[in-house]
């Protein structure tokens, strides 16, 4: 079945990486990559000068979109990928939603920065910002000046709360690619786990049963963001997945923020998936 991966560029190099990233990912994978640019342009003013420069801004982004699919159907031919490319007058944020759906898209896949202050804003603090706004689809963060590493060790941290169904279903793909192993981590304290969670751990085993996983206890109190990352460090993972319930442990970790922190500073791609 075709994947559709949408894939967020500001033209920087961060925005690239991402893409290449998302090349090697689905490598043997039948895709449809959409290279998207938000111009944030909607709404110029009466004046020439400024139905000028909208038409400056509009022609030098339809470039960019040229070039970039050039380059990706130049130095990255696949068979199995097709590119093609989407201009956008409206805020990122902004259009999204309408693109996921309109295009069916399977993945969003995005760098963490952009090349300059102002693509910062929208490529920087916004990928939090898109993280928790994007409904229909997973997000994937992918870390600035990252190289592609097969994600033969993924990390899952969830609590246990809440019962598992198709939303596992994205990071069941994704094992699927590499024959990956997921790294379960409870954050939590084994003995604290209640019938509900123990339910819903079975629930859990029962999901990933053809897929090699192992179960991790981490302590409830303490830094979360540090927790995780030493986790990352010492058990050599390779990807980061977490699944955005409401009112879950994820959404009190943007509180905190950690998710801002490890969308930051995590040195490995970051996958959030909505609940």
């Amino acid at each position: 079945m075709r994947k559709h991966i949408l894939l967020p560029t500001d033209f920087s190099d961060n925005a690239w990486i991402a893409a290449l990233y998302a090349f090697k990912l689905y490598e043997a994978e039948t895709c449809t990559f959409y290279f998207l640019h938000s111009s944030i342009i909607k709404g110029s003013t009466k004046s020439s000068m400024s139905s000028k420069l909208t038409r400056v801004m509009t022609e030098n982004a339809k470039n960019g979109l040229a070039e970039v699919k050039a380059k990706a159907e130049q130095n990255h031919a696949n068979a199995n990928h097709q590119f093609e490319t989407i201009l956008s007058a409206y805020d990122l944020k902004d259009s999204l939603e309408s693109i996921i759906k309109k295009q069916k898209i399977d993945m969003l896949i995005m760098g963490t920065k952009g090349a300059t202050k102002a693509e910062e804003i929208i490529f920087g603090s916004n990928t939090v910002s898109i993280i928790q706004s994007v409904k229909d689809c997973p997000v994937l963060a992918i870390p600035d000046e990252f190289k592609f590493e097969k994600p033969e060790k993924i990390a899952f941290p969830t609590d246990f709360n809440r019962s598992y169904g198709d939303e596992l279903q994205p990071l069941k793909e994704l094992a699927s690619l590499f024959d990956s192993k997921i790294e379960i981590v409870h954050i939590n304290k084994d003995h604290d786990i209640s019938e509900a969670q123990d339910y819903n751990l079975d629930q859990l085993k029962a999901s990933l049963k053809n897929i090699t996983h192992n179960f991790h206890s981490m302590p409830k109190e303490g830094n979360k963001e540090r927790g995780i990352t030493d986790f990352i460090e010492q058990f050599d993972i390779n990807m980061l997945v977490m699944i955005n319930y409401p009112h879950s442990f994820i959404e009190s970790f943007m509180k905190e923020p950690i998710i801002k922190k490890l969308g930051f500073k995590s040195s490995i791609p970051f996958l959030v998936i909505p609940g």
